[in-house]
């Protein structure tokens, strides 16, 4: 995108409602910030996903029918006048796609049994024992990141012995059920429990995804946006603060965060960060 067009549509852009509204009493509010020109579009954070919670590889087939089970995905993109066919990888800048944990989740409000919910800390919960099936949420979630699951892939993607890889924290899920990324809730869960025996919270950095935590380029930063000395939470304010100052009229080429869809008042819990770059000059 040119820099005027950028700044022509920049009322898009922004992140119309700080966080803190709704969480600043709160002790966990989680969240991640993705810097997209550190991204290389290798996958790792898409194979530790993976391994971290037990996802069945479907296959080719499965794949091209729409049966996909990725929690995260990579999105490519390329600009104008880039030759595919020869070069698929030259000039490709790379997005990564999993639950944006909104605070606004269009897919809890039309899951007929309450599968879907919204916990204290932040996150759209999935209770997977009260799922019937019905892929309302699939339908009404505007990013595409809510999975089914079509087959009993326990029994087909780890036969004897590759169960023995699978992550004892989390749950195998079973046919007819929908899932999708938790922010490695068991790993909060853990780290919660410990807190709560020490008496006190979260330490910043404590606690991570495992996506964050195999990037090799540190992309993705993770951690409690309810804590304003977090990582994360400076990432998200400073943010708050450029667009509330009249940087975005100026044409310097700095980083600007935006979250995917605001438009539609989801309100996000993943912050994109990437840097303008003036191409009319």
């Amino acid at each position: 995108m040119s820099l005027s067009n950028l700044i022509k549509n920049w009322s898009s852009l922004r992140v119309k409602r700080p966080y803190q509204d709704q969480y600043k009493n709160a002790d966990y509010k989680w969240g991640m910030v993705i810097d997209l020109d550190s991204c290389t579009g290798c996958n790792a954070c898409t194979t530790a996903c993976y391994a971290e919670n037990n996802l069945p590889v479907v296959g080719k087939e499965s794949f091209s029918k729409g049966q996909a089970m990725h929690w995260l995905r990579i999105e490519r993109y390329w600009g104008e006048g880039t030759e595919l066919a020869q070069f698929p990888d030259h000039g490709a800048q790379f997005l990564p796609m999993m639950c944006q944990q909104c605070e606004s989740a269009p897919c809890e409000v039309v899951c007929p049994v309450g599968a879907t919910h919204h916990t204290p800390d932040g996150l759209n919960s999935q209770v997977y024992n009260r799922c019937i099936g019905s892929r309302y949420c699939s339908a009404n979630c505007p990013y595409k990141v809510r999975y089914f699951n079509w087959w009993q892939y326990p029994e087909r993607a780890w036969p004897n012995p590759l169960e023995k890889q699978l992550n004892p924290d989390v749950t195998v899920r079973s046919k007819g059920v929908m899932e999708k990324c938790t922010f490695c809730v068991q790993r909060l869960t853990a780290a919660k429990n410990q807190a709560r025996t020490d008496g006190r919270r979260v330490a910043d950095g404590e606690v991570t995804t495992a996506c964050a935590q195999a990037c090799p380029t540190s992309a993705i930063t993770f951690g409690n946006m309810a804590d304003s000395q977090s990582q994360v939470a400076k990432i998200w304010a400073r943010q708050q603060v450029e667009l509330a100052s009249d940087k975005q009229d100026k044409k310097d080429e700095g980083l600007r965060g935006y979250r995917i869809f605001e438009e539609l008042r989801t309100y996000p819990s993943v912050l994109y960060l990437e840097r303008v770059r003036n191409s009319d000059a």
